[in-house]
């Protein structure tokens, strides 16, 4: 066996540790906070045989081992059962709401790197100058500012001041702007810093020196080290694309975008488990997925990783 393919197979297999271990302990934590969906859908002074019939009703009754089991065979089957509280079919909702995350995370990424890449590259070519001091102050303001003190911020001024745009939803189109600058901010400013470094360096190589002795537009010398600066700029994507989906659920609170994070903390409150363990399950292995997604990116712009020596 190649070392490629052994290399392979264990990240195959400590992605699904991953994901099995953070799905049990979501299930852990989310029964193990006070609270009962019983309560929810029978009221606190509900009778004691009633409760105890809802309870085997909704599986609530069998031991943990058991519901944790359940979970992970119809998980495999792709068949997340029935929320406990509306009924309605888990993988439906999942797939119904991810859409709406799916929207908001690309949209922000668009943000992050539009901001970010071109911001950064103006800093290092600049360097000491007033673009370059002034985009530190930037980005240490936006990496300050976190989404639940930015969005609101947003929503005052274009919202409420300005009226410009709607103050959350997803009912028109405008509604899709302030989550994602909110979501997009921060990683754009994380990916401006990133940029600078990288570019400072790279301009500074010999061949670079050599570009500009052979009289390239500053343009031309600027997209030959972007291209030669790819990797770790691809790196700090690729990382904080799984970041975007954790800062979404913040980000969809704050603005009521139906996502899957909006979902997952409706859940929580109301104690459906199902839906809960579901939306983490799916969250997860995005999270890996794209992570695996950014390493095979790696190899392709430098075929030299993971190659044997």
């Amino acid at each position: 066996m190649r070392v490629a393919e052994l290399n392979i197979g264990v990240q195959l297999t400590l992605s699904a540790f991953t994901v099995a271990a953070v799905t049990t302990v979501v299930f852990a934590l989310i029964h193990a906070v006070p609270g009962d969906p019983v309560d929810i859908l029978l009221g606190e002074y509900a009778a004691t045989v009633d409760r105890s019939a809802m309870r085997a009703q909704l599986g609530l009754d069998r031991p943990l081992l058991m519901q944790w089991l359940s979970f992970f065979a119809g998980a495999v089957r792709f068949d997340f059962g029935q929320s406990l509280i509306t009924g309605e079919s888990v993988g439906g909702l999942v797939r119904f709401h991810l859409r709406y995350t799916a929207l908001l995370a690309s949209c922000a990424l668009l943000v992050a790197i539009a901001v970010g890449i071109p911001v950064g590259s103006v800093a290092a070519c600049r360097q000491g100058r007033f673009a370059d001091r002034a985009s530190r102050v930037l980005v240490l303001l936006a990496l300050a500012v976190p989404n639940f003190v930015l969005g609101p911020m947003l929503i005052w001024l274009f919202a409420i001041v300005l009226k410009w745009l709607p103050a959350g939803g997803a009912e028109t189109p405008g509604a899709l702007i302030l989550p994602a600058f909110t979501l997009g901010l921060s990683m754009a400013a994380l990916l401006a810093r990133m940029t600078r470094a990288v570019m400072l360096d790279t301009l500074d190589q010999p061949y670079m020196q050599a570009a500009k002795a052979r009289g390239l537009w500053p343009y031309q010398r600027l997209l030959h080290a972007l291209r030669n600066a790819a990797l770790p700029i691809v790196t700090v994507i690729g990382l904080q694309l799984g970041a975007l989906l954790g800062g979404a659920v913040i980000t969809e609170a704050v603005f009521a975008w139906p996502g899957l994070g909006q979902l997952l903390v409706d859940s929580i409150h109301r104690r459906d488990y199902p839906v809960v363990q579901a939306s983490v399950l799916v969250i997860s292995v995005t999270y890996v997925l794209l992570n695996n997604f950014t390493e095979i990116v790696y190899r392709w712009l430098d075929p030299r990783i993971g190659q044997t020596p």
